[in-house]
């Protein structure tokens, strides 16, 4: 699967990845419907390094459309919530 972290560029991940991003993604939306700005910002951090440490990076010029887009790590919390559907940020 292809991912995407927006401002940064895009991944390439294993299928069999997800259950530790699945396990981070339902951490964020916990902290996010707490209101714990602390718990997100610290949440969403390990989320995106998940992503680069896992996957292996595409280049810059590659044309490969995203399955997922994972927000910035600066982004807010109101912005991430934008972005969420009812699974939070990744499906499933």
């Amino acid at each position: 699967m292809i991912v995407r972290i927006m401002g940064e560029g895009q991944w390439k991940l294993a299928d069999s990845h997800f259950v530790e991003l699945n396990k981070l993604d339902d951490e964020l939306l916990e902290e996010m419907e707490a209101g714990d700005e602390e718990g997100f910002r610290r949440t969403l951090c390990a989320l995106l390094d998940a992503v680069r440490r896992l996957g292996s990076t595409l280049p810059d010029d590659a044309l490969e459309p995203s399955e997922l887009i994972l927000p910035a790590p600066d982004a807010s919390l109101d912005e991430v919530r934008e972005m969420l559907s009812e699974d939070g940020l990744i499906p499933g």
